[in-house]
Parts: structure tokens; sequence; C-alpha cells
């Protein structure tokens, strides 16, 4: 009703419903103290073991929880998977590599903290936590960006990444809730041109042409 009165758009809508929810004391006292998920579903497992393309699955915290083996060997070269427990958040605010892996590193870590305070709730233990972790480990750089106005997250979009064995990459990606699993998505990287295209296929192991670049 209020944001009828107010007209609001699509996106402020939004923005209202998820501020409504992190206001909500009944809401937060649920969710208190329970650890995000660390594990997906079988089936989510089985969609992913389908998938030629680089694809991830992460909780509300940026945890990676699984992948497909294309993302597996673009994204051991970066560093992104080496612990045991990765996380994509952490890794672009503590990593060095990361600034040389995303050469437009400032809206990358911009669309991060969007999403953490998006699909997180900070009041929550595990997101205060690591939030308290990236403001020690990062400074301003993470801190500014949390304090921030809060928007809407990105679903779609064009990343550039640069490859240590593959070179200039033009990812497309597209994010996908699973919405039987509590702050669950699904994203997918697809070649956004050809020589992206090759050098997935090159990097997995396949003929050329297996992976079609998308237009747009």
């Amino acid at each position: 009703a209020l944001a009828d009165a107010l007209r609001l758009s699509d996106e402020d809508r939004d923005l209202l419903r998820r501020a409504a929810k992190v206001a909500d004391g009944s809401y937060t006292c649920l969710v208190h103290g329970t650890p995000p998920a660390r594990s997906v579903r079988p089936t989510v497992r089985a969609m992913l073991d389908r998938i030629a393309a680089p694809a991830f699955v992460l909780n509300q915290t940026g945890d990676l929880l699984a992948w497909t083996d294309a993302y597996e060997r673009l994204a051991t070269p970066l560093g992104i998977l080496e612990t045991d427990r990765p996380n994509l958040l952490r890794y672009v605010f503590t990593d060095p590599r990361a600034r040389v892996a995303y050469p437009e590193w400032d809206r990358v870590a911009d669309e991060q903290v969007v999403q953490f305070r998006s699909e997180a709730v900070l009041t929550e233990a595990h997101a205060a936590e690591l939030a308290g972790e990236l403001t020690e480990a990062a400074g301003a750089a993470f801190s500014a960006r949390l304090e921030g106005p809060p928007r809407t997250p990105l679903r779609a979009g064009v990343e550039r990444l640069v490859h240590p064995e593959a070179g200039d990459l033009r990812l497309m990606f597209e994010t996908l809730d699973l919405p039987a699993d509590e702050g669950q998505r699904l994203v997918v990287l697809l070649p956004g041109d050809e020589a992206t295209a090759t050098a997935l296929d090159r990097l997995a192991g396949r003929r050329p042409g297996a992976l079609r670049a998308v237009s747009g």
C-alpha cells in the first residue's frame, strides 16, 4: 500500500521490501545464529553437471557452494578456489590477484557489496562477522561501500576478466534465484564474443565451437 501511494518504481518497491524485511525484528530473531547453507541439493548439483559453461552457486554471504567443471578451470588459475571455503566477496576485497583479474575492479567491488547487502541480514551473526572481517582487512574500500545508499543488485550484465591463461575475456552473466534454497543463487557465465568462446573452449579442453558467443 505504501509503495502504491508513493508510486514507486519496480526497483524502489524491491528496495522497500528488502528494507522492511531487515527492519522486522521477528525475522532477524528467526535467522539469528543460523549459519548460511554450505551445500546444494542433489538436483542442483546434477543440473551443474549438465551445464557446459562456467557456472556456480552462491549463498547469501558469497560462499561458493558448487560449480561446473568449466568454472573450476576458469577460476583455479585466478586463485578463487584456493581455500577450503572459497568466498567470492572475500576474494574480491582481500586477494590482490582480484584487482588484476577484474580490470573494472571498482564496479565489481560495488556490485559484490550490493549483492551482500541485498541477500544477507547484516544483523545476523555470520553476516556481521564477515562484514567485520572485511572491514578490518580492506578498510574503507569495503566499509564505505557497505555504508553507501542501497540499490537493487544486477541480475544480468557483462563482466570483463583478465585470465593468466585465456587472456582478456568478455563474459555475460545471468543470475537465477533458487527459491527452494534460502539465499542461494545460480550464476551462469556465457561468452560475449567469439574470442571468449574460443578461449573458454580451450580452457575446458573442448573442440572450438562447443560454446557459442551471445550477441548483445
